[in-house]
């Protein structure tokens, strides 16, 4: 499918899959999902729950099997058959082993499908294609600390050195207090699992035994909120009385865990939650569930749920001296999209997620009647050697876009380039660069 057939194919209703009545089988699950217990502990299970519901299927409802980390989410029919859809959320790498294994029809999964994986789940066909790799919401980390903590920012490299126990007092940060105490979740918690990948793991670290862990977010937000001397990683959701401090990597600008910079991947511990689906699967429910979770309805259950929604939203940026002049004046008069176009690995062509966010912009644009002049593209890229191919580079991105949004009918303001300036990430690692290499959509 042509990147300009999947955005007329998604703009033309995002109902198209899941609307029609489903088959169901007459023995055993209608679906089984496995992976990820960040997406399946609630979201999965949620996401369910919304496409029975489209189904019109009655009575629905979680049972738990005698298994931790385990659902199935059941339904009835007005002919009184049950329809059940089997979750099991036992990490990741499980849902890629369980495709494998054929006892699964439908991964979820916290990260990006590893080179190993993909070459081992070859004969199930391309699952890094759009069709198979299917971004369905945004998650994000907060750093918390006591109210009464003067402390207003901190980079990632210290937070690698803190959880590790290698920084032990707040005044090796400039700050006061004496001792560090850490407050951590529990080994089974998803939120955990961010924390360690995004934070811990890239730089070779480990948390330290001394943290206090937790089973519960609102009880460790707590316990942060009455130590002074305390710190704490949760999700957005769980922030409560605590105070969330902005997070800078390597050279970008310190962020604040906002839904706009988390939306926009901008805010350094943000990252995405897949659906894998075989391209070969007949399966029509695994299916229809990606293609809902992709829906106004879905998002909207993706932000019920904590997470952040894929639902693009203007914004608008307030300028300050550390922009450069054409940026700040662009935020002045304009407001900005929450959502980066991104690129594969070295490649210009649009990744998965940015495929999907065109239909999301060019829908948001129709219905706002910006399709005359009222669009401005800015591309950024990862710092070289030769500044001027820097600045090249990022206005061949946001060109890129340019053309896939001329073809819909959209007749653009202007298009800029702003080379490396602005990093959001470091660009010392491929994760960083990649992050770095981006298109913002602005409208006026």
């Amino acid at each position: 499918m042509t990147l300009r057939v999947l955005c007329v194919f998604l703009l033309s209703g995002w109902l198209s899959i899941y609307a029609a009545a489903l088959p169901i089988p007459e023995n055993g699950p209608a679906l089984r999902i496995q992976g990820s217990n960040t997406i399946g502990a609630d979201l999965g299970p949620a996401l369910v729950e919304g496409l029975l519901q489209q189904q019109g299927l009655l009575k629905i409802h979680r049972e738990t099997p005698d298994t931790a980390n385990e659902q199935r989410i059941v339904g009835q029919t007005a002919q009184g058959q049950r329809v059940i859809i089997e979750v099991a959320a036992h990490g990741s790498s499980t849902g890629f082993a369980a495709l494998k294994n054929a006892s699964a029809d439908l991964a979820a999964s916290s990260r990006e499908i590893k080179d190993s994986e993909l070459l081992a789940l070859q004969t199930l066909g391309d699952l890094k294609s759009p069709a198979a790799e299917q971004v369905i919401a945004i998650d994000g980390l907060a750093i918390i600390l006591n109210p009464a903590n003067p402390l207003e920012q901190l980079n990632t490299e210290q937070l690698a050195r803190i959880f590790a126990g290698e920084v032990k007092n707040w005044e090796e940060l400039g700050g006061r207090g004496g001792a560090i105490h850490l407050y951590a979740r529990d080994d089974q918690s998803g939120t955990y699992d961010t924390f360690k990948e995004l934070v811990l793991s890239r730089r070779g670290k480990s948390l330290s035994s001394a943290a206090k862990r937790f089973e519960s977010s609102e009880q460790l937000s707590d316990a942060v909120s009455a130590d002074p001397q305390g710190i704490g990683f949760i999700g957005l959701p769980y922030v409560r009385q605590a105070k969330a401090v902005a997070i800078a990597d390597g050279a970008s600008q310190a962020m604040l865990p906002l839904n706009s910079l988390i939306a926009t991947e901008d805010y350094p511990l943000s990252r995405r939650l897949f659906f894998y689906l075989p391209p070969d699967s007949r399966n029509p429910w695994a299916q229809a569930l990606a293609s809902f979770a992709q829906s106004p309805e879905g998002q909207a259950i993706v932000a019920a749920s904590g997470f952040v929604s894929q639902t693009v939203q203007a914004m608008s940026v307030a300028p300050n001296a550390l922009m450069p002049e054409g940026y700040q004046s662009l935020s002045r008069h304009a407001q900005r999209l929450t959502v980066n176009f991104r690129f594969a690995e070295g490649s210009a062509s649009l990744d998965n997620k940015a495929r999907q966010d065109l239909a999301r912009v060019l829908d948001y644009i129709k219905r706002n009647g910006k399709t005359e002049r009222a669009v401005t593209l800015v591309g950024f890229g990862d710092l070289k050697d030769d500044p001027a191919r820097a600045d090249l580079l990022s206005k061949l991105r946001a060109m890129a876009v340019r053309r896939e949004l001329v073809r819909n009918g959209v007749v653009m303001r202007e298009v800029r380039g702003f080379g490396a300036l602005m990093p959001v990430a470091t660009n010392s690692a491929d994760e960083g660069r990649i992050k770095n290499r981006r298109v913002e959509v602005w409208v006026y």
